[in-house]
């Protein structure tokens, strides 16, 4: 017998949820062939059978949270004919424990639906009943859960333990919700969207987040690729865009501040001898960041390419984990959607993001007179704990020389 375990779902993912199983249990199946999707906050990933046979038992269901390492289910020698009773069999009977040896997990996987407990509340998640049991935390006093069901997860836990406030009383009962009004509809939210959400939320209550501001004369960078962005695809086979200019001209910034390209460990600060650059694209379930990874040895067709083929993968919903994940620091544009300035917010743990925005011609003085000049407005959203301020004013004014005179970053000057 062959386990189906779940991977490894790469750095700062600690779950998934079991989207669709693509078998049924008593269906014949060969090797390397998908089985079932799993959903993570960040993309779909597909576990394939790790063997040919025929698929004994699903041992975690649709909806069911899980960790990297647990049990999925369980494969079988024979030839793989369907077995009527098989396919009819109650979901339960897929959690049947097998005689085989229990997987190496930190806890048993979870049960199947909803399990009341005192307090009105469900039954934890493997993980979370574990970090529970070791913090002596009731579920009475985590309250109701955000994974399926209402059961609490271990992020759940996390989030009730780092509000050490609240934790000496119980949580009141969560809040029923509203009744709804004429022409309002109740959706409930995507698994990427709650992350998203906490993240975002996480992001603005650990880190000293600050942004400080400037604007760029873009007149330089429009007239080099409007010369060159013919031949530049001709010779290089890739488009000439903007993007290639600001990874350039951040990574030189980083490498005179390294402290925008750092982050905090527990009381160390962690410094990155690498450019990670994360290039936030919008994709078809929200808004993922894929990594350029050691953009610093990138020349600018290669950085072009890179992003094209992100963009392309976003818009298909076929970015890797391995894609997404390393990142040190990270550019958005909000441009793109008619953004002409806004205040980014840091993507946990990097300490530095530069927003960039619309360009609009706009009446400048330029040596004493009036021109009209394409500006961008510049936003560099930073965290004070590990950033200064005028680390922080630096690195956005050495941004602005080398996009205003973008021979510098030829010259690596």
């Amino acid at each position: 017998m062959t386990e189906i375990l779940v991977p490894t779902l790469g750095e700062s993912v600690s779950t998934a949820t079991v989207a669709r199983w693509m078998k049924k249990a008593g269906e014949a199946v060969a090797a390397d062939e998908p089985l079932v999707e799993l959903e993570t906050d960040k993309v779909t990933v597909e576990v394939n059978a790790p063997a040919a046979g025929v698929l004994e038992a699903i041992a975690a269901d649709e909806g069911a949270e899980v960790e990297p390492g647990a049990l999925l289910g369980t494969i079988s020698a024979g030839e793989g004919k369907v077995s009527p009773k098989a396919t009819e069999k109650p979901a339960a009977a897929h959690a049947a424990p097998s005689a085989a040896p229990a997987p190496k997990v930190e806890a048993p996987r979870p049960v199947n639906g909803p399990v009341s407990v005192p307090g009105g509340g469900h039954a934890p998640l493997p993980a979370a009943a574990k970090m529970m049991a070791e913090n002596k935390v009731s579920a009475e006093q985590v309250g109701t859960g955000t994974a399926k069901d209402g059961r609490i997860s271990k992020g759940d836990v996390q989030s009730f333990l780092a509000r050490p406030a609240e934790a000496a009383a119980p949580k009141p009962a969560a809040k029923a919700p509203r009744a709804l009004e004429g022409g309002e509809e109740r959706v409930k939210m995507t698994r990427l969207r709650k992350v998203i959400a906490t993240r975002l939320k996480e992001a603005q209550n650990t880190a000293a987040m600050l942004t400080t501001f400037n604007e760029v004369d873009m007149s330089a960078v429009m007239g080099l690729r409007s010369e060159y962005k013919d031949a530049f695809e001709k010779k290089l086979g890739a488009k000439l865009g903007f993007m290639s200019f600001f990874v350039k001209a951040c990574v030189a910034a980083l490498k005179e501040f390294p402290a925008v390209n750092a982050e905090i460990d527990g009381d160390d600060i962690v410094y990155k001898n690498f450019v990670h650059m994360g290039i936030a694209v919008g994709g078809p379930n929200g808004l993922v960041v894929p990594v350029l990874k050691n953009a610093d040895q990138m020349g600018f067709a290669e950085i072009e390419k890179t992003i094209a083929g992100f963009g392309k993968k976003a818009r298909d919903g076929q970015l890797k984990l391995e894609e997404l994940t390393g990142g040190s620091f990270t550019i958005t544009n909000g441009g793109i959607y008619g953004s002409l300035l806004s205040t980014p917010i840091l993507n946990p743990p990097q300490s530095g993001i530069l927003g960039m925005h619309s360009i609009k011609e706009r009446a400048m003085v330029v040596g004493g007179k009036i021109e009209v000049r394409p500006m961008m407005y510049l936003a560099l959203s930073y965290d004070h704990r590990i950033v200064d301020g005028k680390e922080a004013v630096s690195f956005l004014v050495r941004v602005k020389e080398s996009l205003e005179d973008p021979r510098r970053l030829l010259l690596d000057l």
